[in-house]
């Protein structure tokens, strides 16, 4: 039997990487007014985190994403997206356990760029 994008979601909500862990908790706090979602469902994917208000997909980029075939999946993911209007900002892991402040500095003002406030 084929698993739901919704039932795969809720699963990867109980796997997250301790980076996601940490940016979620910052998220859900919605900087700047922003609301997040995590593991959020979109067609063939599944987003890290998701805001629909700036059309905007946070992906957080473990070691892995740099070996074998994944920077060409991780590249066709992207222009599946920019082909639907939406932004993906990919931030690696190691950023998020050094800088959190910093990186969330960077998704807000992001966000904000996209629905073109300052």
């Amino acid at each position: 039997m084929l698993q739901g994008a919704g039932d795969r979601a809720r699963k990867l909500r109980g796997q997250m990487s301790l980076p996601e862990v940490l940016l979620w908790r910052a998220l859900r706090q919605r900087p700047d007014g922003r609301k997040f979602r995590r593991q959020h469902p979109s067609g063939p994917y599944i987003a890290d985190f998701y805001c629909h208000e700036a059309r905007l997909v946070i992906e957080v980029d473990g070691e892995a994403h740099s070996r074998g075939d994944i920077p060409e999946r991780d590249a066709q993911r992207d222009m599946w997206f920019a082909k639907r209007g939406v932004t993906v900002f990919r931030i690696s892991a190691q950023a998020i356990l050094v800088d959190l402040d910093s990186v969330l500095a960077g998704i807000t003002a992001r966000a904000n760029d996209l629905i073109g406030e300052d």
